[in-house]
C-alpha cells in the first residue's frame, strides 16, 4: 500500500466531499484594469490576464510584468498562494485557465482576473483546476466567438474534491515529481538550441577581414504568386508559406536553389527553408536565388539563420505585423570567405544540424509522452481523491520515483 492509500484509509475511508469554490474561498474578487500603456519597467508586480494563458503554468513566484499605484484608485492585490482564473480568452476549450501565485510580494491583479484567497494547499487547488472534470466545467455554456467571457459566478460553482490538507500535500508531492522531469527535459531541450546557436555563430564570425557585398550584388530576390487557399493534401511539389509547416501543391512556380523566408508575419527572421528542385512559394514570403559563383546557396543559407534576425531588428518596418521590405533585404550585407572555407562551414554546420534535429525529435517526442502521463495519472489521482480508491499503485510510485532519480 503507497503513503497515499494509507493516508486515504487513515483519513477519508469512505471518500471525500465534493466542494464548490465558492464555499471554500475565504475571498473571490475581480482586479483592476491595468492598460498595456500602464506597464512601466519598475514599480509594484502585477499581472495581466493574456500573461496566464502565455507565461504562467500551474504556478508562478514571480511576475513579468510592474506597473505604478499611482494610476489606480482601487487596486486589488494577490498575495502568496492566492488562485488566479483569466476570465476572458479566445478559446472556449482555454477560458478560466488558472495558476497559483507562490511568490512572497504583494502584487496587483489586472481587471479580467478573479483572484481567490483560501484556506486549502495552494498548489493542490492548482493541479485540481487543470483536471479535464475541471475544465469542462470552466468551458461549460460558454459560446465560440472571438472573445469568450467567464464571471465570478461562474467560477464560485466550479466543483473540485477537497481531501484532507494531508492527502492534498501528498498528491502535489507526486505531481510535482512529474512536472520536474517534464522541466528538465524542456530546460535540456532549450539549452540544446541555444548551444546550436551559439557555435553557428562564432563559427560565422570573421575576425579577419573579408569581402562583404550586399545580397542584391550576389542573388535574384522575388515573392510567389499562390495563397495558402491553394495547397492541397499530397500535392506533388512542396509549397513554402510563412511559418515552418511546408505544403503541398500540385503546380510549381520555380525550379532552383534558393533559401526562402516569410515577408510578414511570426516568422519574420526565424522561418528559413532550402530547397532544390520544384517549388511553389506563397505570395507574401521571399525566395532568395544565389546567382554569384562567388558564394555557395547552402553558406548563405546558415548565414542568413545566424544573423539575419539581429540585421532586421535594426531595419525593422513596423506596420500591422512585423514585415520585411525588398530593400532591406537587397541591402543585407553578407561576407564572403573563400569557397575552401565555406565548404569547410558548410560540412560542420550541417553535421552539427543533424544532430541537433534529431534531438528536437527526440526530447520533444519524450516531454509529450511525459505530459501525457502526468495528465492521466492527475485525473486518476483527482479522481480516487474524490471515491477514496487509489490508482496510483505501490510499483506505480516507485517506478515514477526511479526514473526521477535517473534524471539527477
Amino acid at each position: 500500500m503507497s503513503k497515499l492509500d494509507e493516508l486515504i484509509q487513515e483519513l477519508c475511508p469512505d471518500g471525500v466531499e465534493y466542494k464548490k469554490l465558492g464555499d471554500i474561498a475565504v475571498e473571490l474578487y475581480r482586479g483592476t484594469g491595468i492598460k498595456r500603456n500602464q506597464i512601466t519597467s519598475t514599480g509594484i508586480p502585477c499581472v495581466r490576464y493574456g500573461e496566464i494563458y502565455t507565461t504562467y503554468h500551474i504556478s508562478f513566484d514571480q511576475c513579468i510584468s510592474h506597473t505604478q499605484l499611482d494610476f489606480y484608485k482601487n487596486p486589488k492585490y494577490f498575495e502568496h498562494g492566492d488562485i488566479l482564473f483569466a476570465i476572458t480568452g479566445e478559446n472556449v476549450e482555454d477560458i478560466a485557465k488558472s495558476c497559483v501565485y507562490i511568490g512572497y510580494e504583494k502584487c496587483l491583479a489586472g481587471g479580467d482576473i478573479v483572484v481567490l484567497k483560501h484556506n486549502q494547499n495552494p498548489k493542490y487547488l492548482a493541479y485540481a483546476l487543470e483536471t479535464s472534470n475541471a475544465r469542462k466545467q470552466k468551458s461549460a455554456g460558454k459560446v465560440k466567438s472571438k472573445v469568450v467571457h467567464s464571471s465570478v459566478p461562474a467560477i464560485k460553482s466550479i466543483i473540485i474534491p477537497i481531501p484532507p490538507l494531508e492527502i492534498q500535500r501528498e498528491i502535489v508531492r507526486i505531481l510535482d515529481n512529474f512536472t520536474e522531469l517534464t522541466t528538465e527535459l524542456t530546460t535540456e531541450l532549450t539549452a540544446r538550441k541555444k548551444q546550436y546557436e551559439y557555435y553557428r555563430g562564432q563559427l560565422l564570425t570573421f575576425t579577419n577581414i573579408i569581402k562583404t557585398v550586399k545580397l542584391k550584388d550576389i542573388a535574384d530576390i522575388g515573392t510567389g504568386n499562390s495563397n495558402t487557399k491553394d495547397a492541397v493534401d499530397n500535392g506533388t511539389y512542396p509549397f513554402f508559406v510563412r511559418s515552418q509547416e511546408v505544403l503541398r501543391m500540385n503546380q510549381y512556380e520555380y525550379d532552383e536553389i534558393a533559401i526562402i523566408t516569410a515577408e510578414d508575419g511570426v516568422g519574420v527572421g526565424k522561418i528559413f527553408h532550402y530547397v532544390e528542385g520544384k517549388y511553389a512559394l506563397h505570395q507574401r514570403a521571399y525566395r532568395i536565388h544565389i546567382t554569384s559563383s562567388e558564394i555557395l546557396p547552402r553558406y548563405y543559407f546558415h548565414y542568413m539563420r545566424a544573423a539575419f534576425s539581429s540585421y532586421i531588428e535594426k531595419t525593422m518596418f513596423q506596420g500591422s505585423v512585423a514585415s520585411i521590405r525588398r530593400p532591406m533585404l537587397n541591402n543585407f550585407p553578407v561576407p564572403i570567405p573563400s569557397l575552401k572555407v565555406q565548404r569547410r562551414l558548410i560540412d560542420v554546420l550541417d553535421n552539427f544540424e543533424s544532430i541537433c534535429k534529431d534531438l528536437n525529435i527526440e526530447l520533444p517526442a519524450e516531454i509529450e509522452a511525459r505530459r501525457k502521463q502526468y495528465e492521466f495519472y492527475r485525473d486518476q489521482l483527482l479522481t480516487f481523491a474524490a471515491t477514496g480508491n487509489s490508482i496510483l499503485t505501490d510499483r506505480q510510485t516507485d517506478r515514477q520515483t526511479d526514473r526521477q532519480t535517473d534524471r539527477v
